[in-house]
């Protein structure tokens, strides 16, 4: 019998070009993380600590910061408007832009491309320009100082990014998926949700994402729109920390860092259907 040789694979050699993007990227990683490091640091200071080493590494925690910042900010009452706000945004915005995007890319009618583009448009147009007009059109309509007076702009805004995206999505499924279905009898509903719906999970998670983190992050209309303290959203909130005189630095950094934890766990847990989901719009959209 013949002896069979080990034929051993040698090991790749990494070379000069992909040490560099590997460089880069460290680098990278490391300009991203080093201000929220630097947060949590001052958040676990006093403010003598902060004024004297505002850099250093913090010798005795004090996560008191985080109790005080949470009662005297009233975070609990902001953090439950942001949790309300953003998720009925977030459910009505993907529902009504996943219809839009399906009827623009799966029905065939005379003016899908006009109200694509009409849709797009309105990412064009910033808050700025159309914030007094809205602010006096509700006053009369009496829907400010209301939570459903902010999610009115919140799912306007949101609706032509979310359409933007899950339209190339619907693109990219196969139709003889929608053909067949048609064949046996699948009306226009049962298509959508039955078999669009199901397939497109990867686009609800970066189109959610992205419209989750905007209006988490938005302050500028909610300054406006709501007056009443207990009806204020987070981002708000977070401006009672700072003062005309004074500011209290430890407590600011430690109500920041609970206003962006929810942000930062959701990126965390589907990190990878947002990167698979923004490759396969960019490739098949």
């Amino acid at each position: 019998m013949e002896k069979t040789k080990m034929i051993k694979n040698p090991k790749k050699k990494i070379g000069p070009a992909v040490t560099l993007i590997y460089l880069f990227l460290a680098v990278l990683a490391v300009i991203y993380l080093a201000p929220l490091l630097w947060m949590l640091c001052v958040s676990l200071k006093d403010n003598a600590g902060v004024m004297a080493s505002p850099f250093s590494i913090p010798t005795t925690f004090q996560w008191q910061n985080y109790a005080d910042a949470w009662s005297m900010g009233k975070l609990g009452i902001a953090l439950i408007n942001s949790v309300l706000v953003c998720g009925v945004t977030l459910v009505v915005s993907l529902l009504f832009g996943s219809m839009a995007a399906f009827a623009i890319a799966r029905m065939k009618w005379k003016l899908s491309e006009a109200a694509h583009t009409f849709f797009l448009i309105g990412m064009m147009v910033p808050v700025h320009c159309i914030l007094i007009p809205l602010f006096v059109r509700f006053a009369k309509m009496g829907l400010t100082n209301s939570r459903f007076g902010l999610m009115l702009p919140y799912i306007t805004f949101s609706l032509p990014m979310t359409i933007f995206l899950l339209t190339s999505f619907f693109r990219s499924m196969p139709g003889e998926l929608f053909e067949a279905a048609a064949i046996d009898g699948c009306g226009i509903y049962r298509c959508f949700f039955k078999i669009a719906f199901p397939l497109c999970r990867t686009g609800f998670f970066v189109s959610g994402l992205m419209t989750f983190v905007n209006n988490w992050n938005e302050l500028l209309m909610a300054m406006v729109f709501i007056s009443d303290p207990n009806k204020k959203t987070l981002p708000v909130t977070l401006t009672y920390f700072v003062g005309p005189y004074a500011t209290n630095y430890v407590q600011m950094f430690a109500a920041i860092i609970i206003a962006i934890a929810p942000t930062v766990i959701v990126y965390s847990l589907f990190s990878n259907q947002i990167v698979e989901g923004l490759t396969t719009g960019a490739v098949k959209g």
